[in-house]
């Protein structure tokens, strides 16, 4: 019997789950380890393009923006660094003070698809980033302080003293591999951010195979907090902090999945109102408090 990818027990239950995203329906076998709970997809495709259309959502274009308004993009972060007032925050803030990365840090992004995050960075002053996908269409310099390559870190040459995943990790199958490949890339005292589902979620303990973010068959794993820890501490990285960072899509995500309906964002307005996305926003902020949300930041640093 396959062990569990994170903490290596051999001790697991299977469930199905279908492909819902795009209404494919195909039905998928998962594993839920019994000893730390973390999921994983029991055979992968050997062909999963049809699981990522044209409409997938992280190869949409690039929105570049005015040099101007580049500009503001640079003060506004500055100023946010220095003042710390939240009328400066960008989406990104919170996970970017706590990082506290320099401005000439080199930085890479894996599975970073059209490369929007890097570009706002690039846009906000950073001038060393580098996204990896070898799933673009092709390799681009959006700058000289920015390029996105058409391949894995691990075929880079380059160190870097920030790497990052955001919502990459779940698409890939191999924990250890990918963990051990980050290590190898970081400078001494680097960091590693990773952004990703976690099976403590309350949403995933109580509505099972509905879960907008077990996502069949494009989340090959998904980790438990404790099947992290243990994996990450295997590769001899420090687990500094986790973060919960979920937000009402746990919720109405997975009840779109519930009525039978895809993940279609024209449907979303019509099928819950203004009140509905309110109490779903109010209820993700109490999971977040409670550690009872569906997705987390994990702050990691190379020794």
């Amino acid at each position: 019997m396959e062990k569990c990818k994170f903490c290596g027990s051999s001790e697991q239950l299977e469930f199905n789950a279908k492909e819902q995203m795009f209404g494919i329906g195909e039905a998928f076998v998962y594993k839920e380890c019994k000893s730390c709970g973390s999921l994983q997809l029991a055979t992968v495709p050997s062909d999963m393009s049809p699981y990522y259309s044209g409409g997938y959502y992280s190869f949409q274009e690039l929105v570049p923006s005015s040099s101007l308004k580049n500009l503001f993009k640079t003060l506004r972060l500055k100023a946010f660094f220095l003042i710390g007032r939240k009328e400066f925050e960008p989406t990104y803030g919170y996970w970017l003070k706590k990082l506290k990365p320099k401005f000439s840090d080199r930085i890479a992004d894996i599975g970073c698809g059209n490369g929007q995050l890097l570009y706002e960075l690039f846009a906000s002053g950073y001038q060393d980033l580098h996204g990896f996908d070898p799933f673009m269409s092709q390799e681009k310099v959006i700058s000289p302080n920015l390029t996105l390559w058409k391949k894995t870190i691990e075929e880079s040459e380059m160190q870097f003293d920030l790497i990052m995943m955001h919502h990459s990790f779940e698409h890939m199958s191999d924990p250890l591999e990918i963990l051990n490949s980050c290590f190898e890339k970081l400078q001494s005292g680097g960091k590693l951010l990773i952004r990703t589902p976690v099976s403590d979620a309350q949403v995933w303990k109580e509505e099972r195979a509905f879960w907008v973010q077990l996502d069949a068959p494009r989340h090959l794993i998904i980790p438990s907090i404790k099947g992290f820890e243990l994996v990450s501490k295997k590769v001899g990285f420090e687990l500094k902090e986790v973060e919960f960072d979920s937000t009402d899509f746990q919720f109405w995500g997975t009840e779109l999945y519930k009525r039978g309906l895809p993940l279609d964002p024209e449907l979303v307005s019509n099928e819950f109102s203004k009140e509905e996305f309110e109490e779903y926003q109010k209820k993700a902020l109490y999971y977040n408090q409670e550690g009872l949300g569906d997705q987390v930041c994990f702050y990691l640093t190379k020794p």
